[in-house]
């Protein structure tokens, strides 16, 4: 009976060993899922290439409030390279946004009733202290009215591949703050919302196509209308810029965003030792759950440090890379009878050191053979650079790691009298194949 009892207790210890060894085992660090970050989602990218770096979360579209301004400041700077609107261009005020522009609340700089302003001005409010009435002084300014400015946002969004967006107004507040004065075709409770995906890639494109946001993005403090009665002290809302309280090496730019609906979100940049790395943290919340600006900032942070860290700009194929199993192509009707071909270009990476042989070519060919004459630097297909392991999260604009496989000589074309024996032994070889053939057929 003893020894039953000694059985059943044995048995039912196993379960309890089981777990106290599964759980004390350590297991592998998950770079990609162990940055410990309390948001609704993120993305981190290399600015200059795209490459995604880290990603979490990121096709949900959610609420991005006034990072929506990213949208707004690209309209206006690609209005400004057209020359259809300029920089001392002035605006007058309308009773919409003179109302705005008076609660201070919603992020403003007052305008007067009858004031005018010049479009910089308008520019550096919204780009520096996010103000709402200026923003929307913009749209009109660019497209008559914000509705109008509405149908252009959807425009940029489809020409840049944007996806799971939804563009309600040109400031990010929530439309029940407009007075009811909301674009037409939009509902009071309406929002913008879009996918950490995507605010990465209208900021990745914004930066492409317009650098020079960074010069007013950056700037930590102004004034605005300095040496009027109508100054305003305007400080940066991104507190992580130089001199400001959560300042980070290298930060300069580029727009945050706070709503309820939204929570507390950013889009930052930064530069060091000439890589540029772009991050999104959406609805960014703290150790206890609450919102804050620290913890959107605490947040990018986390991203920045895992970039500039962890990765770095490896070659993963070195110029002129041939392969093994196909180092030429035929040709046919020229001096030679086959032709090298090699990779055009280096293919580099931002990638962990450590990932560097994760990374192998695969040869994709165009044309199996081609015709004489055939010059060099002809393109007959691609390299592309797969991971063959793990998780690569690919560029935020789609496209793959490839770059073009060429011919390395020329091959000049047959003289006529080549072409004419190299037909005949081609017809009495195709001939003897045909006789071997039906020859063996027989037996």
């Amino acid at each position: 009976m003893k020894q039953k009892m000694n059985t059943i207790v044995s048995l039912c210890l196993i379960p309890v060993l089981l777990f106290s060894i599964f759980s004390t085992m350590p297991t592998k660090a998950s770079a990609e899922s162990g940055l410990g970050l309390t948001v609704d989602a993120a993305i981190l990218i290399d600015a200059d290439s795209g490459k995604i770096l880290y990603e979490q979360n990121a096709d949900t579209a959610l609420g991005i409030a006034s990072m929506t301004k990213m949208m707004t400041e690209y309209l206006l700077l690609d209005a400004i390279d057209a020359g259809t609107v300029k920089w001392e261009q002035e605006y007058h005020v309308t009773d919409y946004t003179y109302r705005m522009s008076q609660n201070r609340a919603l992020s403003n700089v007052p305008l007067r009733r009858d004031g005018s302003y010049t479009i910089r001005e308008l520019y550096e409010a919204m780009a520096i202290y996010s103000a709402n009435a200026a923003t929307v002084a913009i749209a009109e300014t660019i497209a008559g009215t914000e509705t109008e400015f509405l149908k252009l946002m959807n425009k940029k969004a489809e020409e840049l591949g944007l996806e799971g967006y939804k563009f309600v107004n040109a400031t990010g507040l929530n439309n029940a703050d407009l007075f009811g004065m909301q674009p037409a075709g939009t509902g009071p409770e309406d929002e913008n919302v879009m996918p950490a995906k995507s605010v990465a890639k209208l900021a990745y494109h914004l930066l492409k196509d317009h650098p020079q946001v960074l010069d007013t993005s950056k700037i930590a403090k102004k004034t605005f209308r300095e040496g009027t009665e109508d100054a305003i002290k305007m400080e940066n809302w991104n507190f992580m810029l130089p001199g400001l309280v959560y300042q980070y090496e290298g930060v300069d730019g580029l727009k945050t965003g706070t709503t309820n609906f939204a929570g507390h979100c950013f889009t930052g940049t930064a530069e060091r030792n000439g890589t540029r790395l772009i991050a999104v943290v959406m609805k960014a919340v703290d150790a206890k759950g609450q919102g804050s600006y620290k913890a959107r900032f605490d947040a990018a942070a986390k991203l920045f440090d895992y970039g500039f860290t962890q990765f770095t700009k490896q070659e993963v194929l070195p110029a002129n890379y041939t392969f093994k199993k196909q180092k030429t192509i035929k040709v046919s009707k020229g001096k030679e009878d086959k032709v090298a071909i090699a990779a055009k270009e280096p293919v580099s990476l931002m990638i962990k050191s450590a990932d560097k042989d994760l990374y192998k070519p695969k040869l994709v060919l165009d044309k199996k053979s081609l015709e004489a004459e055939v010059k060099k630097d002809t393109v007959v297909g691609k390299v592309i650079v797969e991971r063959t392991e793990g998780t690569d999260y690919g560029f935020i604009d789609g496209k793959d790691i490839s770059v073009d496989v060429v011919t390395t000589t020329s091959v000049k074309r047959a003289s006529s009298i080549s072409l004419f024996f190299q037909g005949i032994g081609n017809f009495f070889g195709n001939l003897w194949g045909s006789i071997t053939g039906f020859v063996g057929g027989l037996f």
